[in-house]
């Protein structure tokens, strides 16, 4: 598979990610720190939307039902050089269904997630799944 995006700036402005029909704003100057995420938002969120798509991925393949999953992401990042050192997820899953395997669900996210995958060969990965009765 592959993928294209197109990004752009203004100076001294903002900048965007076109991705198919949607547009993605994100921040490049100080002004906009506190109003527009970074790329390193965006790099944590990304890695947040490829786990929640697969919770919808296994839950069709695991056979288990779910009203809705929340994930929060914490990232920390190194100074020199700068990157990404470690990064701790806590995925919710809001599902009364007794047949939702926790175990196997984080497997197969850990395994075959394409995000999950690329980061973790590059930072520490700790991520835990709870499962909240709705």
């Amino acid at each position: 598979m592959k993928y294209v995006i197109k990004a752009s700036s203004s100076s001294k402005s903002t900048a965007s990610i076109a991705v198919k029909t949607s547009e993605i704003g994100f921040g490049i100057t100080p002004e906009s720190a506190d109003s527009l995420p970074n790329p390193a938002e965006l790099f944590l969120g990304s890695f947040s939307a490829c786990i929640l798509k697969n919770v919808e991925r296994f839950s069709q393949l695991m056979r288990f039902e779910y009203t809705h999953a929340e994930i929060e992401v914490r990232g920390t990042r190194l100074e020199q050089p700068p990157r990404m050192d470690d990064i701790h997820y806590v995925l919710k899953i809001y599902s009364q269904d007794p047949h939702l395997n926790m175990d196997l669900l984080q497997k197969n996210i850990e395994r075959f997630g394409t995000i999950f995958n690329t980061v973790k060969t590059s930072c520490t990965v700790i991520g835990e799944i709870e499962q909240v009765a709705d």
